[in-house]
């Protein structure tokens, strides 16, 4: 929830902005397009005020001439700035069964940043603030309501005539239902599926109504009452912020002066003056603003009919080269508001929080027998088959910090990059208290590994380099590959996120022939990462562990456990994510992959 708020917040600010700009371009250019024009141009901020509700994996994925991500110093999945929260790392030793006694399954321990708990109390207010609304909306309806069942049909013949004649000129086919009521002093059309044009009582001149039908019918060819309904819900959803007011406060006008334009191309010169007379006819009946949101009438804010009696005024005739302008500013708008899609999708974070999984060969089975009380995703992959086995679907595609089981990659991309030589992975420690013992010495690859050493792998990081990392870890596909966290950082449940499946399949890439790391890289990470052998089968694999409300209180909220079984004649890769109250660690996640393994005969 709180990933899509942000998204929502970011894409409404940046597409604010763009309407902002199409206001300006309007305003500046108002002499050059015509009526109708100006209220076509302005349905691109229902398309822009529509971006945050569509799933980001349908945006145009358009490449950006730069990364805005690390330019912006965006985390993805939290939606903050990595300097946001601060984290240090803590863990313990467990014990595992199967000859795993010396795994170290050590942690990280974030501490809540205080953006988290503003923006639940903005998400809190933007909640109170549509509710509000809803109800002020909910109580316009129903007097809405209530004007609908005063409405009478109307049936003197000659007015029905002239109705009959108004549809003939306007060109609608549609059935719509002519009445009047006492309770509206306003001629006005209300309705989403079926229409209602009411008009006031005590009856209007018959000249009035005419023009009254015209203007009304123009509104109803047009669709005006139901894009006018989709604009009270922009409303409500945006009503935190004063542009949409501006924006569709000019909708609204440009609404009636085109509907207005339309009518007096109707009409023969000679009653032209008598359609703004009518207007002014209704100008001092105008005394309920609210309920004029939810409709579309001849009337209209007193400030509005000023600028509408001016319009017809001064009102001639489109000529070809307005038309010609009009098309083109609208179409140069048009590729404005297009061209934001990217820039939403940079800033918010397109498909980052789930990865789209689009393998045929897979089967999803139900194994939360193995999780007890934990919620969790297990993944396998057989090599030899190609089959993928998957327990709950939603999870194993949801992306989550990896923890520690990033060290995996880490130490990958040291060795390619020579950082770390494959015969030699010795470093020194610098002497800085850690707070493990086992880290309070000198490491290799192997040590490193099984002690879960994160000053070891840090440093690599920081002589690997934040181009070279970006760069491997974009050619594995791993995850949302966002290091902007932190060279140090970013990998302790802070801007890099990933799935099990994600996990699976960029070990899967690893082990492959035409693999992008060399084969006695691969083979000295090997070494490192091997647990345990049973019966012929190797159990390789790394932990990792996230705590949450500090590690004193003991809330270990998360755990992995990624790797691989092999055997003689196949190999089978894992993937294991759970989370929980508490003891939902990576030893948690070792024990419950080791179950599920066993019990398919693998290991």
């Amino acid at each position: 929830m709180n990933s899509l708020f942000i998204y929502f917040l970011t894409a409404s600010i940046v597409s604010s902005f763009v309407i902002l700009l199409i206001l300006l371009v309007k305003k500046g250019l108002k002499k050059h397009i015509s009526a109708r024009w100006h209220y076509n141009i302005d349905y691109f901020f229902l398309v822009l005020l529509a971006i945050p509700f569509v799933p980001r994996g349908f945006l145009p994925s358009l490449i950006l001439p730069f990364n805005l991500d690390n330019w912006l110093n965006i985390s993805h999945e939290n939606g903050q700035a990595a300097n946001t929260s601060s984290a240090i790392t803590v863990g313990a030793e467990v014990g595992l069964a199967d000859g795993l006694g010396w795994l170290q399954d050590f942690g990280i321990q974030t501490a809540s940043a205080v953006s988290d708990y503003l923006l639940l109390i903005a998400m809190g207010v933007w909640l109170i603030g549509i509710i509000a609304f809803i109800v002020v909306m909910y109580l316009c309806g129903k007097n809405l309501r209530l004007i609908k069942e005063s409405v009478k049909p109307i049936k003197d013949q000659q007015l029905l005539a002239l109705f009959s004649h108004c549809k003939g000129i306007t060109g609608v086919k549609s059935h719509i239902f002519l009445g009047t009521s006492i309770l509206v002093k306003v001629p006005m059309t209300i309705g989403f599926f079926k229409i209602f044009i009411i008009l006031p009582e005590p009856k209007i001149s018959l000249n009035d109504v005419r023009y009254v039908l015209l203007h009304e019918l123009t509104h109803c060819k047009n669709k005006d009452i139901q894009v006018n309904n989709i604009m009270c819900l922009f409303q409500i959803l945006y009503w935190f912020n004063p542009l949409i007011y501006i924006a569709f406060k000019q909708m609204r006008l440009d609404r009636e002066l085109a509907c207005d334009t339309a009518v007096l191309k109707m009409l023969p010169k000679k009653h032209r003056v008598d359609y703004g007379t009518t207007l002014l006819n209704f100008v001092k009946a105008i005394s309920c603003p609210a309920e004029l949101f939810l409709t579309a009438g001849v009337g209209g804010s007193k400030p509005q009919i000023i600028k509408r009696i001016a319009h017809i005024a001064s009102y001639t005739s489109e000529s070809a080269l307005l038309k010609v302008k009009s098309i083109c500013v609208f179409a140069f708008i048009g590729i404005l508001a297009f061209c934001q899609l990217p820039l939403i999708s940079a800033l918010a974070g397109t498909d980052d929080n789930i990865f789209y999984f689009r393998a045929g060969n897979v089967i999803y089975k139900d194994l939360s027998s193995f999780f007890g009380e934990l919620e969790g995703s297990f993944v396998l992959y057989d090599l030899e088959s190609g089959l993928y086995t998957v327990h709950n679907r939603e999870m194993s595609v949801t992306r989550v910090s990896p923890l520690s089981t990033y060290k995996i990659v880490s130490a990958l991309i040291a060795l390619e990059t020579g950082v770390l030589e494959a015969d030699d992975t010795l470093r020194e420690w610098d002497g800085t208290i850690q707070p493990f013992e086992t880290w309070n010495q000198d490491q290799n690859l192997a040590s490193a590994m099984q002690n879960s050493t994160s000053w070891y792998f840090q440093d690599m990081d920081i002589q690997v380099g934040k181009e070279a990392l970006q760069n491997y870890l974009s050619r594995l596909s791993y995850g949302n590959y966002n290091i902007s966290g932190g060279i140090t950082d970013f990998w302790i449940d802070s801007s890099l996120r990933i799935s099990p499946v994600e996990h699976v399949m960029v070990l899967k890439d690893v082990f492959q022939e035409d693999s992008i790391f060399a084969t006695r890289h691969i083979e000295t990470l090997k070494d490192a990462l091997r647990l345990a052998e049973r019966n012929g089968a190797v159990l390789s694999g790394k932990t990792g562990t996230g705590f949450a409300n500090g590690f004193v209180n003991g809330s270990i909220t998360t755990g992995w456990f990624i790797g691989y079984v092999e055997n003689d004649s196949n190999t089978y890769i894992f993937a294991t994510y759970i989370k929980g109250d508490d003891n939902a660690g990576g030893s948690a996640a070792a024990q419950i992959t080791l179950s599920i393994l066993e019990n398919k005969g693998i290991y």
